[in-house]
């Protein structure tokens, strides 16, 4: 047993890193969305366990546990936003691969960029089928390090290519505009919510906070747009 465990891959972030590189963004997540899909055709297969969520005042502890039948797979993810305080990451993550027939370990890897990765490739997903045809412009409320990889993959997938930013921090505002500049995009920076979502085909959330919080109200929404509610994920948290 000892020996068979020796031989568990193990993803570090490094690795994981090196291989998003290699790969390249775009193409890593248009290859992400179309496993999704995948899974999605065979839904019936897999074990639908809600996620196990360990609540505080300060954040939430998540299990996320899934098998088809033929792989087991649990994902630990951790929401604490007062983590950037102290120069904290907001989520981290790792995960187990097992195989069901023997329950032995076949991988174990690191999912912070992966969680990442996955959060920005389900929502294109979604957007491809729900948002309008031929939508180019996608307001992004809340501009933290998850809103450069929705930007971009709903860029791979969708062809969004005019972003419309607000964030009630400004600083996140221009590092989100920052880190696209150069990927194909016409940043808009906005002053208020409803200044964003003015035009937009697409309302993408990306709050963080463990509050009660209106980002969007009835009145900000025509008829049509697709709203992709990432941020308010946990109870405690609201966005509409």
């Amino acid at each position: 047993m000892l020996e068979r465990l020796n031989i568990v891959p193990f993803v570090s972030v490094d690795n994981m890193m090196k291989l998003v590189l290699a790969t390249g963004v775009e193409r890593f997540l248009t290859d992400l969305a179309a496993y999704i899909e995948e899974d999605f055709r065979r839904w019936e297969l897999f074990d639908k366990t809600p996620r196990i969520a360990s609540h505080s005042s300060d954040g939430v502890i998540e299990l996320m546990p899934t098998s088809d039948g033929v792989t087991y797979g649990f994902k630990y993810v951790n929401g604490h936003p007062k983590n950037t305080r102290s120069g904290r990451q907001t989520v981290t993550a790792f995960g187990v691969l097992a195989d069901v027939g023997n329950g032995y370990p076949m991988l174990l890897t690191e999912m912070t960029i992966l969680t990442a990765l996955r959060t920005a490739a389900m929502s294109a997903v979604a957007a491809k089928y729900l948002a309008p045809k031929g939508a180019r412009t996608m307001a992004m409320i809340g501009n933290g390090a998850q809103s450069e990889f929705q930007a971009i993959a709903f860029k791979a997938i969708l062809g969004i290519d005019k972003l419309r930013l607000y964030d009630i921090d400004p600083s996140a505002t221009a590092r989100c505009q920052k880190n696209l500049a150069g990927l194909g995009f016409e940043v808009e920076v906005c002053t208020s919510s409803q200044q964003a979502v003015e035009g937009a085909e697409i309302v993408t959330t990306v709050t963080a906070d463990k509050q009660y919080a209106t980002i969007l109200t009835d009145n900000m929404v025509g008829p049509g747009i697709h709203i992709n509610a990432i941020g308010g994920d946990c109870p405690g948290k609201t966005e509409l």
